[in-house]
């Protein structure tokens, strides 16, 4: 018997069957982040990351271009099994030969290449507004500013995003994800915090004013603890998007890196579904505060993925990666923390939910976490080597000495 047929074998005594998982999670989508292969940076202007965001390392081969960045992403993709979205931030705009547009004015035209791109290898696209690395945040404010001048860009840019959000959906045939995330707050103790929330608040209803397809476009709102330079008031809080997710009937969207450290994202899923038809979430790693590092295996990222599965939402949680490392290999960041996920996601699929949610519902804590810890050991990791192989990705580490390889033949290469 294969390792395969073993591990089948002892899935079923627990009244799993993993070629049903494996069925399943071969059309769960998982919407990749662009900006983990050029540190955040963009090809419409060259301002320094600002926003409370951060990245760190100077590993060499940073893609620079956008060929060399849709090089790196085929590079990425081709090493992670599953299905994939692409998920982009309008920084990426790739302008007509002798064209440029500031951000209050870009056009779906200025992202033709990357529709391009999407079509050819069959995947959908997600989007975001980039309301960060520009001139026009000023003094860490956007959409929440005093200066109706610099909050009148950032509203432009918002319905500008809205109209490229259904250009994607319209090309692809995929329903687009608009994640709407502002990086506004203070560093010092505000002495007024229901201004900045009551124009942030403005701003979002005149951008959603602008019609757009429902049916083919999600608008998301993210919220936030704090970031560097906003240490003491954040206008986007997890209060005020919750709040205005519910009231405006748009999609409340987590990133498990955006709470306090206590607060766990898998934990709050359910909750969430109750009230919403769908909700979407950015799947990150924090380390002590909101650090975006590459996705590991852990038991949050379990945790989240149980809590998707167990309660029979992979149709209803749009899930996203987001984290940008510049220590290591930008591609193998990628791979790493993609090929986390989809490890997350087989392993929730692979849980006996009726049986333990059984034992929850009769008392019986006792074999509730007996069978609980004994799945730890599992032999997981050989379902996960057969569903690679089903998908054609590569099996266990082989992945690894194909990231090297490119390393050396393409990355090295780059100035």
């Amino acid at each position: 018997m294969t390792s395969y047929e073993i591990a089948k074998e002892k899935y079923a005594a627990f009244g799993v069957d993993t070629e049903a998982a494996i069925e399943r999670l071969k059309s769960v989508p998982v919407a990749m982040h662009c900006w983990q292969g050029d540190d955040v940076i963009g090809f419409d202007s060259k301002e320094a990351l600002s926003g409370g965001i951060q990245t760190t390392g100077n590993y060499p081969g940073k893609a620079t271009t956008p060929a060399e960045l849709m090089a790196d992403l085929d590079k990425a993709l081709s090493l992670i099994p599953g299905k994939k979205k692409l998920n982009l931030h309008a920084s990426y705009a790739i302008f007509p030969e002798g064209e440029y547009r500031d951000r209050n004015e870009i056009l779906p035209k200025d992202f033709a290449k990357w529709v391009e791109f999407a079509k050819e290898r069959g995947m959908g696209i997600d989007f975001n507004p980039t309301f960060f690395a520009h001139p026009m945040v000023k003094d860490n404010l956007t959409l929440s500013s005093p200066d109706e001048k610099t909050r009148r860009f950032w509203i432009d840019h918002g319905k500008a995003c809205l109209k490229i959000a259904e250009y994607f959906a319209t090309e692809t045939g995929e329903a687009c994800v608009i994640n709407f995330w502002i990086p506004d707050g203070y560093k010092e103790i505000p002495q007024d915090r229901l201004g900045p929330r009551a124009r942030f608040k403005a701003s979002l209803d005149e951008i959603l004013s602008t019609p757009y397809d429902k049916s083919k476009v999600y608008v998301t709102l993210e919220s936030k603890v704090f970031g560097i330079g906003l240490e003491s008031y954040t206008v986007g809080s997890a209060e005020f998007c919750l709040s205005y997710s519910t009231k405006a009937g748009i999609t409340p969207l987590m990133d498990n890196g955006h709470y306090h450290p206590t607060e766990m994202v898998s934990d709050k899923i359910s909750s969430l579904l109750l009230f919403n038809d769908k909700i979407a979430l950015h799947v990150t790693r924090a380390v002590r505060w909101d650090s975006d590092h590459v996705v590991i295996l852990d038991d949050e990222t379990r945790e989240i993925a149980k809590e998707i599965v167990r309660n029979d939402a992979l149709d209803r949680v749009f899930i996203a990666l987001d984290y940008f490392d510049a220590s290591v290999n930008r591609v193998a960041a990628w791979v790493i923390g993609g090929r986390n996920m989809e490890k997350a996601l087989l392993s929730a699929l692979l849980t006996p939910r009726a049986e333990l949610k059984g034992y929850q519902d009769k008392a019986d804590y006792t074999r509730m976490l007996a069978v609980s810890e004994e799945l730890k050991t599992m032999p997981f990791g050989d379902v996960f080597d057969e569903y690679c192989r089903r998908v054609g990705a590569p099996v266990g580490m082989e992945w690894l000495l194909d990231c090297e390889k490119y390393e050396k033949e393409v990355l090295s290469k780059r100035a």
